[in-house]
């Protein structure tokens, strides 16, 4: 099987970390690419400057609360774009707030998990979003 490409946009460098050792722990082939904020996302996705030649990735893990651009933001713009519209965004935030995932959902956010307080239950969210999205879901190849 080959790797699976994740964009994380998420701008807090302790989440990041947790993030990247939650898959390093659910051993599943996997790219992770980061983005700290809306605006590089958006450049990673669209292969400018810096991210030119960038894969495009098979899923995106994204927060909402982000300087520059938040989640939502970019949810909106992706959503339109029909060259990323294809894209599976699944929002990874520490939001709980019922406005933030009802808008998530009406921007056509595939899925909206609030992160978890411990470590462990960090890591079985990752573990879990792993077997589902990359075990039992069939996802667009890439162009």
């Amino acid at each position: 099987m080959k790797p699976i490409d994740i964009l994380l946009v998420e701008d807090n460098p302790a989440d990041i970390l947790l993030t990247e050792e939650a898959f390093e722990e659910a051993h599943f082939e996997h790219r992770l690419h980061i983005a700290k904020d809306g605006v590089e996302a958006l450049s990673f996705l669209r292969g400018e400057g810096p991210h030119a030649g960038a894969p495009r990735p098979d899923v995106i893990l994204m927060d909402l609360n982000m300087p520059r651009m938040g989640g939502l933001e970019v949810l909106d713009i992706l959503k339109e774009d029909e060259s990323l519209r294809s894209i599976p965004v699944i929002v990874l935030t520490t939001s709980r707030a019922e406005n933030d995932i009802w808008r998530s959902y009406n921007l056509h956010a595939n899925a909206y998990i609030p992160k978890p307080v411990s470590v462990s239950e960090f890591v079985d969210v990752i573990r879990s979003f792993g077997n589902f999205w990359f075990t039992k879901v069939a996802l667009p190849s890439r162009r």
